[in-house]
């Protein structure tokens, strides 16, 4: 009798165990292709006086932002995300499951770069935050800051920055 009860019980135990993965199975969505997100164009006017434009991707609502490029293998020279925010605030950024560097530009609220973190270890969960409040983030393929010549206090020319125009 004993053992009829343990058995019942390590059948209710395992069909518990095996509803519990795939309900937690199911709440892990696949992330949604960045065809879905919407597109803009966004220029850089580095002190140069050169001018890099980028085609990017918007994370315009949470789902969005907090996918990021994730899951992304590659990405061209001149695409890009942008994350904006309501105000200046403080943005932390981590790489978890972006198998690409990016370099990360953090952007004040008149547009102007206040700083880049670049070229970003793929799959780290190290945080990344700048060390003063941004409006908004952009993400670009690592390295790319370097080769444009694009640094601190360039200004981002984008509908999210009125003011840079």
């Amino acid at each position: 009798m004993a053992s009829t009860i343990r058995a019942r019980f390590a059948v209710i135990l395992v069909l518990t165990l095996v509803a519990a993965a795939r309900h937690a199975a199911a709440e892990v969505s696949a992330p949604e292709p960045l065809s879905a997100f919407p597109q803009s164009l966004l220029a850089i006017r580095t002190a140069a006086g050169s001018v890099i434009n980028f085609k990017i991707w918007n994370a315009d609502r949470p789902s969005r932002e907090e996918q990021g490029l994730m899951f992304v293998r590659e990405m061209d020279e001149h695409a890009g995300m942008l994350f904006v925010f309501a105000a200046n605030q403080s943005v932390a950024m981590w790489m978890k499951n972006t198998y690409l560097s990016l370099d990360m530009v953090f952007i004040d609220a008149s547009g102007r770069i206040a700083y880049i973190a670049a070229r970003t270890t793929p799959l780290s969960l190290d945080i990344i935050s700048a060390p003063q409040p941004a409006r908004a983030v952009l993400e670009l393929k690592g390295g790319a800051c370097a080769e444009f010549g694009i640094k601190a206090g360039d200004r981002v020319l984008h509908p999210a920055f009125p003011a840079s125009h």
